[in-house]
């Protein structure tokens, strides 16, 4: 299986290569991959107690942050390199100040996997959630450096617990030193399957959208929008695409003048932007963000045309809906509760713990019918005990899950040398 495995990873790199004659991502991330050698030879990591954090892309970064920091707080001799497998973590987060070094991680070969740990030296490993990469573990694992990975979460259908997948799951018991999962049945499932260096600590994403709710940090763009009328309701779309872009122009109908929509789309291209304000906002007048000061002081609509703010916004809405309902599976709703915003969202969410959880307590509802959506927004903004129930359940579940951090350090921590 080994060989099968390494054999699938040189086909998807051959795939990248090809790729990158007409893709613009797949054209950075092989030009990333290429220049990692040279950077680290003039890396400040690797030649003292270095530690490793990969995270697949910028929503698994994310949930490393909470992490990461606490660990250069506690540990504040140790040099801290980031790699990222996907452009949208490394381009995003490649200045992040709380890291020595930043890199792409180079494709998972043997060669690379040699090369690139015998250059970085690491003491510590972590990965969060879920990218697993066989040859990279398997040469930490040969050199004794504790790994651990975080935040994860199994369920009886992945690959690992099919009967083609007993290789990568004798690799996950051999080559973790302790797996952080987030819920009884990972718990159950690994060490039914005779992998005993697992716990429970939670997912570390409520930590870090805790962090940024402590942060207060205002927006005097947003702000100023709102000030021109404000009495009235908040609507804060996040994430969204366009079937959830469809569903808020029914509903800022409905409402009439009785609502303020604020839209920050996934894609953020000027073709989106585009489409969004000509052609479905088409004569309801709409401020874009980066146009903040041209507005129209009656528009109803802001449209957060760039990236990164997302999070910090949540605080001014009353309600969020968040998007990718109607697609893949929706976006992250902690970053709303944290806030204590009810949020609603479209049908595909059962692959997400924490949705789940907050319907079963009332602090969010999904819909499948745009009389559904309607139905559940207008109680939460003209029933100020029924918004005030669901807002204080969104608060209760955030605190009631806070800690994975603490709990992941006080075991990592045994184990680091001389501490």
């Amino acid at each position: 299986m080994r060989y099968i495995y390494s054999f699938g990873i040189k086909c998807y790199a051959l795939g990248v290569r090809v790729a990158s004659l007409f893709n613009p991502k797949a054209k950075q991330m092989l030009a990333g991959w290429r220049r990692t050698f040279e950077r680290l030879t003039v890396a400040p990591v690797g030649k003292g107690k270095t530690a490793w954090f990969h995270a697949s892309s910028l929503g698994e970064f994310e949930q490393a942050r909470p992490v990461l920091e606490q660990f250069r707080k506690e540990h504040p001799e140790y040099r801290i390199c980031v790699t990222f497998f996907s452009p949208s973590g490394f381009e995003v987060r490649k200045e992040y100040p709380n890291a020595d070094f930043v890199c792409y991680l180079p494709i998972d070969t043997r060669a690379n996997a040699i090369r690139f740990i015998n250059m970085l030296r690491p003491s510590v490993a972590f990965f969060a959630k879920y990218d697993y990469w066989f040859n990279y573990m398997e040469q930490l694992r040969r050199r004794q450096v504790p790994t651990y990975i975080f935040s994860a979460i199994f369920r009886p259908k992945q690959y690992f617990f099919q009967w083609y997948g007993k290789w990568f799951l004798q690799q996950l018991g051999n080559c973790f030193t302790h797996m952080f999962v987030q819920n009884e049945e990972s718990l159950q499932l690994l060490q039914s399957h005779g992998i005993r260096q697992v716990s429970i600590a939670g997912d570390t994403r409520f930590d870090r959208v805790e962090a940024i709710a402590r942060e207060e940090r205002s927006n005097q763009a947003v702000e100023q929008f709102l000030s021109t009328h404000p009495d009235e309701p908040v609507l804060l779309a996040g994430s969204s695409w366009e079937p959830d872009e469809q569903h808020l122009l029914h509903y800022l109908q409905h409402r009439d003048s009785r609502l303020r929509l604020i839209i920050a789309p996934h894609v953020v291209s000027q073709s989106h932007i585009n489409w969004i304000v000509n052609e479905l906002m088409k004569g309801i007048p709409c401020t874009l963000y980066s146009h903040i000061h041209e507005g129209d002081p009656e528009s109803r609509v802001l449209i957060i045309d760039n990236i990164g703010l997302l999070s910090t916004l949540y605080r001014y809405a009353q309600v969020a809906y968040i998007g990718g309902g109607f697609g893949a599976g929706i976006h992250n709703i902690l970053e709303a509760i944290t806030f204590g915003k009810p949020v609603v969202f479209g049908p595909n969410y059962h692959k997400f713990k924490e949705a789940c959880d907050i319907i079963a307590l009332k602090g969010g509802h999904s819909f499948n019918l745009y009389n559904d959506m309607e139905k559940m927004l207008d109680n939460w903004f003209d029933n100020p005990e029924a918004y005030q129930e669901a807002s204080l359940r969104c608060k209760q579940y955030m605190t009631d899950n806070l800690g994975a951090t603490q709990r992941i350090l006080s075991i990592v921590n045994k184990n680091i040398p001389n501490y």
